[in-house]
């Protein structure tokens, strides 16, 4: 939410103990401005989905939501420079149509023209940080 929403005064709705405990995911959203240089829809169908890019500088933030539907997208890379970037990507765990606290990180290199095959659990996200 913190990439595909426009809120310019971001904040961390819960305890700050909740989220020491989470500390990778706090360090990801931490991360992501609440500016952008460019604003890029790669893909969505109204209340159904939403697919983002934003870049600020060199570094573009991506994210996906979908509503109570579980689905499987692709994700084109075409937006990013050539050469190689490190992706840093927060996807939904397997149990998560369970418990949505069930996440996995994972980290990645990737290029200009790639795809990402990704997962969204019922009411699920995914989101990506690359530099």
């Amino acid at each position: 939410m913190y990439t595909i929403f426009e809120a310019p005064l971001q904040m961390l709705a819960d305890a700050p103990t909740k989220y020491e405990r989470e500390q990778a995911t706090t360090d990801h959203i931490a991360q992501i401005p609440t500016t952008f240089d460019e604003v890029v829809a790669l893909d969505g169908q109204l209340g159904e989905y939403a697919v983002i890019a934003k870049r600020k500088g060199t570094t573009w933030y991506v994210a996906a939501m979908t509503n109570w539907t579980a689905r499987d997208l692709t994700i084109s890379l075409d937006m990013l420079s050539d050469g190689n970037h490190h992706a840093e990507i927060f996807a939904d765990g397997v149990n998560a149509d369970r418990d949505a606290n069930d996440y996995t990180k994972t980290t990645q290199t990737v290029k200009k023209g790639d795809t990402l095959h990704i997962h969204l659990a019922p009411g699920g996200g995914w989101s990506a940080i690359v530099k």
